[in-house]
């Protein structure tokens, strides 16, 4: 008789978890299409606005560049000056890259983060991971860029 109470237990827990497992599997086949449908949609919003940057870095055009700067990005480097110093200092391939190639826009727990490969200044290749920040206008602008040094180098 005291095995009843158990086995009571243990199956309504078992329920309750195919339930949840069941809602959750649900919930992930509806917001997929959604995020993909938003990756297809901005993707070359995205890239227009990170060729765009490139190309003012290049040209030295400041206000350009700091112009694609997210509102977090532009309060840690307030002033175009300040913001193309940091560059030029940490972030050459991005600075003055030889060439881009751009690869997957994937979602991430951090936002959409476009993958860019560089070929900085000195033909070293680079793997530029773009974190982008949707406005509230629905327009785009690059919240942080980090950097993976690739084994390659162009010639």
């Amino acid at each position: 008789m005291p095995a009843f109470p158990i086995c009571r237990r243990f199956s309504f827990r078992l329920l309750a978890t195919g339930i949840a497992a069941i809602l959750l599997m649900a919930f992930a086949t509806i917001a997929a299409p959604t995020a993909r449908a938003q990756t297809d949609a901005d993707q070359g919003a995205v890239r227009s606005v990170i060729s765009d940057q490139l190309d003012a870095f290049l040209a030295e055009d400041a206000a350009r560049a700091y112009s694609h700067a997210s509102p977090g990005i532009r309060q840690l480097f307030p002033g175009e000056e300040r913001f193309m110093g940091m560059v030029q200092r940490d972030y050459a391939p991005v600075y003055r890259s030889r060439s881009r190639e751009f690869r997957d826009l994937r979602q991430t727990a951090l936002g959409p983060v476009q993958e860019v490969v560089l070929i900085g200044p000195n033909g070293q290749e680079w793997l530029a991971l773009y974190t982008m920040e949707q406005q509230p206008d629905g327009s785009w602008k690059i919240a942080g860029v980090r950097l993976v040094r690739q084994e390659g180098v162009a010639a």
